[in-house]
């Protein structure tokens, strides 16, 4: 089975989280902070690190970037926080994330994270794509459990080519609403695709209401009508 580091500031989760991964088979290396993640990663090779954001010395992002600065991000790494939002699951996956969770995490969610990530290569951290666009890879699976924000209405985009589009590029060169909303719109686009127009089962993927999913994708500007059914179930 694999290596996992978790690390969290957080007592109780880093217990509760290496006595699940422990029943899994794994074997588990715990630290509080960035100081002894740091020390833990220099001494061995994990084969996975579920890292938390906030923690009061250096903040889980910040180590991530280090980390991939240094050549030091070999393994693939879920990031973990109870407040987190779009933009900070954006931002993991720009730095080089393979996952982000909500706390609390729950058992079906962490155990599916562990075993994607462990099951494919670590993501580069995203590189530039010329005229200030960034390309990022988006698994379905990075922000599905990621909470979302409001969101202003956003140009309709063309829809999507051929089936799901797991990699899309973004025009970074403008203010962050109009980046979000245009990020967001197809996240829900490539959703929508993926289940073939499918709205429960979208609302399922996304962890959002039906009503809220519909007033979403409305003020988002995604056109209901084009999908591969052609009915919205």
């Amino acid at each position: 089975m694999a290596t996992i580091l978790v690390v969290d500031d957080e007592l109780g989760i880093r217990g509760l989280l290496s006595d699940i991964l422990s029943d899994e088979g794994h074997s588990v290396e715990l630290a509080e902070n960035a100081a002894e993640a740091r020390a833990l990663r220099e001494r061995m090779r994990p084969d996975l690190v579920l890292l938390d954001i906030w923690m009061p010395d250096v903040d889980g992002i910040t180590l991530l970037k280090e980390w991939g600065a240094s050549g030091l991000l070999t393994m693939p790494v879920i990031m973990m926080s109870g407040h987190g939002t779009i933009d900070t699951a954006v931002e993991a996956t720009k730095f080089g994330a393979s996952a982000f969770l909500e706390k609390p995490v729950t058992l079906q969610k962490l155990l599916r994270a562990v075993e994607q990530s462990l099951t494919k290569p670590a993501p580069r951290a995203a590189a530039p794509a010329g005229n200030g666009a960034t390309v990022y890879r988006m698994d379905a699976a990075l922000l599905h459990d990621a909470p979302m924000p409001g969101a202003g209405v956003a140009p309709m985009l063309a829809p999507l080519p051929v089936g799901p589009q797991a990699e899309q590029s973004f025009d970074l060169d403008r203010p962050l609403r109009e980046a979000r909303d245009s990020f967001e719109k197809c996240y829900f686009e490539f959703h929508l695709a993926k289940e073939n127009g499918s709205m429960t089962r979208v609302a399922e993927k996304t962890g959002l209401e039906r009503t809220h999913l519909y007033r979403k994708l409305k003020q988002l500007g995604v056109d209901l009508s084009r999908n591969k059914r052609g009915t919205v179930v």
